[in-house]
């Protein structure tokens, strides 16, 4: 049976206004899932400690599924409101908490699919990457320090739910990662500027990995000094270059494309 809350002053209420900031997402270890399709999305295995819905939802659709999962309560809509992080809340929120993976286990497929990423500041493209990551079944995604925080609202909300599907390491020295790729014989390919061959020409049926920059400046010199090759993506058109997340879902797709075609 949901429990009702209508005071801001209540304790829940409280946490939940301030697991908006970073900060306190990290000390607790938890994040919040807002809206009817990401809560959906939320596996069954997940850690889930609590479902809050506002009256309004609650009105409209059956409840007793979340509160057999976890602890559920109601709020008025304009108290839900206040909670949200979107302009037009659909009444239904999670507290899930984070997932910590094994390095070892992502690492055991032999055709091993991964993706690095340097600095991404843009949370809307971060969030787009893991979604087309999770579309092309990344193995992993390793996100080095400086990168906007995974669990930032907006990340969460273009992720579409797949924060859920792809293990995701945050903080990673880029150094330290690409050491333990190519000591498992696993090639680090880069877009970049001075690429001279196209992701066509590479065999990509095998264990791989691409490493995409930073949104404005691209990729460091000491982060493109880390792999094995570099890659251009043809532009026969006038722009000068393509968004982060479409680059790199250029590359994570012809690697799907080459797995998903017979053999000559």
């Amino acid at each position: 049976m949901a429990k009702r809350i209508e005071s801001t002053k209540n304790q829940l209420i409280k946490r939940l206004q301030g697991l908006k900031q970073r900060k306190n997402r990290e000390k607790e270890g938890v994040f919040v899932a807002e809206g009817l399709r990401f809560v959906a999305e939320i596996p069954e295995n997940w850690d889930v400690e609590c479902y809050v819905v506002a009256d309004g939802f609650a009105a409209e659709n059956d409840i007793s599924i979340f509160e057999k999962k976890a602890h559920t309560y109601c709020v008025p809509d304009k108290l839900f409101a206040q909670l949200s992080e979107t302009e037009h809340p659909q009444g239904i929120l999670a507290v899930c908490h984070k997932k910590t993976y094994d390095l070892k286990t992502v690492l055991q497929n032999k055709n091993g699919f991964f993706l690095l990423a340097e600095e991404m500041n843009d949370p809307g493209n971060l969030g787009t990457i893991i979604r087309t990551a999770d579309a092309c079944n990344v193995d992993a995604i390793f996100l080095s320090k400086g990168s906007v925080d995974l669990y930032h609202a907006k990340t969460l909300r273009a992720t579409m739910g797949s924060i859920f599907h792809v293990p995701v390491f945050q903080n990673v020295s880029l150094e330290e990662i690409s050491t333990i790729l190519q000591e498992r014989g696993i090639p680090i390919y880069a877009a970049h500027l001075k690429g001279r061959q196209y992701p066509y020409s590479l065999n990509l049926r095998r264990a791989c990995a691409f490493l995409i920059g930073n949104e404005a400046r691209g990729l460091s010199e000491e982060a493109a000094s880390l792999c094995d090759s570099y890659v251009k993506i043809p532009i026969p058109g006038r722009a000068e270059s393509l968004n982060a997340s479409i680059a790199a879902a250029v590359l994570l797709y012809e690697t799907v494309r080459q797995r998903t075609l017979p053999k000559a």
